[in-house]
């Protein structure tokens, strides 16, 4: 159950009315909004006390859930939308492309990248300044300077920029340079990262954990809602399953299952999800007809010179026929 107070309460008004909770034994964790609170209750309470509660002064309305993810469930809000700084719309009906390199390799490779995803029809680069890598020999990303240079591009083709932050040190720093936070699969329950992109009101994309479950990813998505940013985008990427096949198993059960469950858009990366670049433009097909919301993809101008998955990255002519594709596929579903 989550309560609702009226828009601006005074304080003192507010001091009272969580005293009369707590005289309850009604246990609440509060979100901070600017107009109002959201209080969460935790735990269950009867009948008596809920009339009580909804026929408070401070109190707008009750709303009732029974998920574990209740600012994340469908029974608090039907839909999330909200506009990047370049004007794109997230969680409309129009599908929304983001793709760029893995890496950031340096400024002519970014800057070449995003003049033809531009031109492709994407809305959003994509690219790796801090890269996460199983080996600690590997390429690490160029940090500061790859930040400056993904900003530089972006900016110069009006596309928004997402990249991933991997330690709550680098958060300040990538946010002077990001519009979308990305959340990687290893850090998909990394909690404290969470709750401090919680503070942030800048988008994050959470992508799914390997291993996790529907539940798991949506209750990791509730510790960012908790804190304040309801700027929250889904991102199915892959699951481990016994296939060596691919590098993953793009799970696209996952689509219409959090559709149904969540008001958060769903974005689909079927770069990570198979690990092979001649797999990803079919998959983005079943992606949008599954009901996604968005792609993130990777491209790169030569795929087998890529730095860091050169496997799954495709060209950047691949990129405009995907884009093309997908928008096919996105009107025969009504979603232009």
């Amino acid at each position: 159950m989550i309560i609702i107070t009226k828009p601006k309460l005074e304080l003192s008004v507010q001091n009272k009315f969580r005293t009369f909770l707590a005289d309850k034994k009604i246990d609440v964790v509060s979100v901070e909004r600017k107009e109002q609170i959201h209080l969460v209750v935790v735990g269950r309470f009867g009948e008596l006390a809920k009339r009580d509660v909804e026929t408070h002064p401070a109190v707008e309305k009750i709303i009732e859930t029974d998920r574990p993810y209740k600012l994340a469930s469908k029974a608090f809000r039907q839909v999330t939308k909200f506009k990047l700084p370049n004007g794109t719309l997230i969680g409309n009906k129009k599908i929304v492309f983001m793709a760029g390199p893995c890496s950031v390799e340096n400024r002519s490779q970014i800057e070449e990248i995003a003049k033809q995803v531009k031109d492709a029809g994407c809305q959003v680069l994509r690219g790796g300044a801090y890269k996460p890598r199983t080996g600690p020999y590997d390429f690490q990303g160029l940090g500061k300077i790859g930040l400056k240079f993904l900003r530089d591009a972006g900016d110069t083709y009006n596309l928004s920029v997402i990249t991933e932050v991997l330690d709550i040190r680098d958060i300040e720093l990538i946010e002077k340079y990001t519009d979308i936070f990305q959340i990687g699969t290893r850090n998909m329950q990394n909690y404290p990262l969470l709750r401090e992109l919680g503070k942030s009101k800048k988008p994050v994309l959470l992508k799914r954990g390997m291993w996790a479950t529907y539940k798991e990813l949506l209750l990791a998505a509730e510790y960012i809602l908790l804190g304040g940013n309801d700027n929250v985008m889904l991102c199915e990427r892959g699951i481990r399953t016994h296939v060596a096949e691919t590098r993953f198993t793009l799970d696209l059960n996952a689509v219409p299952y959090l559709k149904h469950e969540t008001h958060l858009p769903v974005i689909v990366d079927p770069s990570h999800g198979t690990g092979r670049a001649n797999l990803v433009r079919v998959m983005s097909r079943a992606a949008i007809a599954a009901g996604a919301d968005g792609l993130l993809l990777e491209a790169h101008i030569d795929p087998r010179r890529s730095i860091s998955d050169s496997d799954q990255a495709i060209s950047l002519q691949e990129l405009k026929k995907l884009v093309g594709e997908a928008k096919r596929i996105a009107k025969a579903v009504d979603r232009m």
